[in-house]
């Protein structure tokens, strides 16, 4: 038994018997897909470029606009205008690719090139399951969610929150959030960044975490945050000041237009990419006015909408194409790049598999170095189901098994199994196969490949339960990874400090 193979069986073992791939990430050996030409990635770079010199952003923020006026931008007014030149000079500054510290330095991460994080998902306000439908989420099943993001190899990242626990007052509850993926995930975790004080909390939690102080993760990037233009062409106050004190810190801003063609941006994919990367660009040379060198990533997010409601489209073609582009536009740039994975289905079933599948190829094939809402996705983003997270989970553990390099050594080649066979013969007991069957093909988590006979015999059931069954297998099995008492006490006397202050203003 080969020692990859150990830690599969002992994976497995660990996680109640959930099959599953062993923790890690897979560098991807395949080149990322080109949908445009490099003439087109060039055109849609220039228009960007003119569209930030001569329309500019809005940005809501004084202190923002400040930064932009001493680097050189034209500030008249709430608008920046930035030209060619100082685009050009911050971009440089970017780094290629990056780590991330997490709290369990098995649990590090490494950004850019071939490799990819899957943050699971973030930022829904309702929860559901088979058992009890749709409602909203509650901090006990938020930090059950956390469990199972955890208890989950093929999940890289926390994604800030699997969903707001609307159980606890809204000006405290980031404080609870962070303790709760403190104390149990000790994957790398993704901040609030919804204004200054909500993401100091953050990096000052993180800074506990590790036994330092803010300025000591300064050159240590901990923490990730996705920061959201409103698009389009504007930067609103909340966004810019956790923009600011992530990058003053060292920590990693994700800029993230949410561009709907023919909503929010031009109904062509090609005018809503141009608005994408305008507002990216934009958000990228601020963090590095603020501090040049530091981590920055360029966040995909354009899709469509239903012309007929006007309701967001998610998992379609067009969004597969963007994403696909969006990751040519970043590396054009030499910016890592974010892309997610998204489904618009109300309810974990067809729809929500090959909206997620198609979302998950134009991801991963277009280059994506972070995959938010990787897992646990649905409504459109609304929602944080329980069944979902399994059913993304098996698919990303397919791609990663996909992704995997195919070996021809000599092994591999099976020549002598082929001759052990001979003509008319069959491979089941042949020496090669008997060595390998165990570890031979992918095992999958929540497929079931009996044939239908046996599939009726064993009740017949669908994948949308057999997912119930497996989180809860999960769940039962699972133990929460050890903190110290130290640091924790510490953590528990700073949430209690500022929930005494106030917590973070509501914006």
């Amino acid at each position: 038994m080969t020692r990859a193979e150990g830690r599969k069986r002992q994976a497995d073992r660990a996680t109640g018997g959930v099959p599953q791939r062993a923790w890690g990430q897979i560098e991807r050996p395949m080149p990322p897909v080109k949908v445009i030409s490099d003439d087109q990635v060039a055109a849609i770079h220039g228009a960007a470029l003119d569209v930030l010199a001569r329309q500019g952003m809005r940005v809501l923020h004084p202190a923002a606009r400040d930064l932009f006026a001493q680097a050189g931008a034209d500030v008249s007014g709430e608008t920046v205008r930035i030209d060619p030149a100082l685009v050009a000079e911050r971009l440089a500054s970017v780094p290629a690719g990056f780590a991330l510290e997490a709290r369990n330095p098995a649990r590090n991460l490494r950004v850019g090139g071939g490799w990819c994080v899957y943050g699971a998902v973030g930022g829904p306000a309702y929860v559901m399951c088979n058992d009890k439908g749709r409602r909203d989420g509650s901090f006990a099943e938020m930090c059950d969610y956390m469990r199972l993001i955890q208890s989950l190899n093929v999940i890289h990242q926390e994604g800030g929150g699997p969903f707001e626990p609307l159980d606890l007052p809204a000006n405290t509850r980031h404080l609870d959030i962070y303790h709760a993926q403190i104390r149990l995930v000790d994957k790398s975790w993704q901040t609030q960044t919804l204004g200054h004080a909500r993401t100091m909390d953050g990096i000052e939690m993180a800074a506990i975490m590790l036994g330092t102080t803010p300025e000591g993760l300064r050159d240590r990037p901990v923490l990730l945050g996705i920061i959201n233009t409103n698009s389009p062409l504007q930067l609103d106050v909340p966004m810019a000041e956790g923009l600011i004190a992530l990058a003053a810190h060292g920590q990693v801003n994700v800029i993230t237009p949410f561009t709907l063609a023919g909503a929010m941006a031009p109904v062509t994919l090609a005018g809503a990419l141009v608005l994408q990367h305008a507002e990216a660009i934009a958000g990228i040379v601020l963090t590095q006015i603020v501090r040049p060198g530091v981590p920055v990533m360029y966040g995909g997010f354009t899709s469509n909408v239903d012309m007929r409601s006007g309701a967001p489209a998610f998992g379609t073609p067009e969004y597969a194409k963007a994403a696909q582009a969006s990751g040519q536009l970043a590396r054009h740039i030499g910016v890592p790049f974010r892309s997610s994975n998204v489904t618009a289905a109300n309810e974990v079933d067809a729809q929500a598999a090959y909206e997620s599948q198609m979302a998950l190829w134009g991801a991963l094939t277009g280059g994506a170095h972070l995959l938010n809402h990787a897992a646990g996705w649905l409504h459109g983003g609304l929602t944080a189901s329980f069944e979902k997270l399994i059913l993304d989970a098996e698919m990303l553990q397919m791609m990663d098994a996909y992704f995997e390099p195919m070996p021809t050594d000599p092994g591999a080649l099976a020549l002598d199994a082929i001759l052990e066979a001979g003509a008319g013969g069959h491979f089941f007991g042949t020496a090669h196969t008997m060595a390998r069957y165990e570890t031979a093909f992918h095992r999958p988590m929540l497929s079931n490949w009996d044939n239908h006979p046996n599939w009726l015999a064993k009740g017949g059931i669908d994948a949308r339960t057999r997912a119930n069954t497996v989180w809860k297998e999960l769940l039962a099995a699972h133990v929460d990874p050890p903190l110290d008492p130290s640091v924790d006490e510490a953590l528990c006397a700073y949430v209690t400090r500022r929930k005494a202050e106030g917590g973070a203003p509501m914006n």
